[in-house]
């Protein structure tokens, strides 16, 4: 009786071991889950490839531990699918929280050789335009802007400027070898930082020899990992033509770009406009904002510069205009 109970019993393991096996074999889904498993149980490394793969992602350790169960611990195929993961849950964020108001951000400004970009992104508080992963994001919508500009065709004589709207904006390549374009971009960072946000304008300068580009940032922070960006709630490019390159230029247009920020001007104007009336919007022609007993120009024509153009970006400007209409 014992030895009909121990063949039974052999049998029954048997046919239990096989059934197991053909599921297994059967289910790729639930071959996966047993070979993730045996790798948590007996990789050695495990907890490393743990800390090597937040670092390198920023992703959190329990997303980053179920990225490497269903990657069954291959690292490169568990970053792709993080971030696959925080794309889709981005993208539905960004649709839940759509419309909400984005009177917050930051100005970015960038200078490379001859080219100097002005990029606005927008948030919902000034809390998250302090944080480093949206001063990241800014540090990608400037890069792309100067991508672009760079890509254009040179003008050989004069100077060149262009603007870029929201749209235009999202639709740039994201660069740096990252994949998409800046609207996944701004995506992934809606699914991390969780508040609405925008990217609202750009615009480029890029000058020949004969030009300089002055610039200021209102308050502005220089975070050494963003790339020499320059961040605030204010930028101004103002470009000037000068037939020789002088020692101060950069300290020139540091005043000349203070003062589009201080003074607004809607224009250049020129040299012969007298001071008040109509004038008082022309750059010229208004009070020098340093020395309000001269104007602009007066303070400029010693200087062996002519003005040419400028860009003024105000943080959050005609927001108040949008919601009165």
């Amino acid at each position: 009786m014992s030895l009909l109970r121990s063949l039974s019993f052999c049998l029954v393991s048997r046919t239990r071991s096989c059934l197991a096996g053909s599921l297994l074999l059967q289910s790729p889904q639930l071959w996966h889950t047993f070979h993730a498993g045996s790798w948590l149980s007996s990789s050695a490394s495990s907890k490393e490839l743990l800390m090597k793969l937040r670092r390198k992602t920023g992703y959190s350790f329990v997303n980053c531990k179920k990225a490497l169960e269903t990657c069954g611990g291959d690292l490169k195929q568990a970053e792709v699918w993080l971030h696959k993961q925080a794309q889709q849950e981005g993208w539905s964020k960004a649709a839940k929280l759509h419309g909400r108001k984005t009177k917050e951000g930051l100005i970015g400004l960038l200078q490379e050789g001859n080219v100097t970009v002005l990029v606005e992104v927008n948030c919902e508080t000034d809390f998250v335009s302090k944080n480093l992963r949206f001063q990241q994001l800014v540090q990608q919508v400037a890069l792309g802007t100067m991508l672009h500009c760079q890509s254009l065709k040179d003008q050989v004589s004069t100077y060149s400027k262009g603007f870029l709207n929201s749209s235009e904006l999202s639709g740039l390549p994201a660069g740096l070898g990252r994949e998409g374009s800046l609207k996944d971009q701004l995506a992934l960072a809606i699914g991390k930082l969780g508040e609405n946000l925008t990217l609202k304008r750009a615009a480029w300068v890029k000058v020949p020899s004969g030009f300089y580009v002055g610039s200021y940032v209102h308050g502005g922070m220089h975070t050494p990992s963003l790339h020499n960006l320059v961040l605030g709630k204010y930028g101004a490019l103002v470009v000037c033509e000068t037939s020789e390159q002088k020692a101060n230029l950069e300290d020139l247009g540091r005043r000349l770009g203070q003062h589009v920020v201080g003074m607004a001007p809607l224009s250049v104007g020129s040299l012969d406009d007298e001071p008040g009336g109509e004038a008082e919007t022309k750059m010229l022609s208004q009070p020098y904002l340093l020395d309000p007993s001269i104007t602009l120009g007066q303070y400029v024509q010693p200087q062996g510069v002519s003005v040419i153009d400028f860009v003024r970006f105000e943080c959050g400007e005609g927001e108040e205009a949008a919601e009165a209409e």
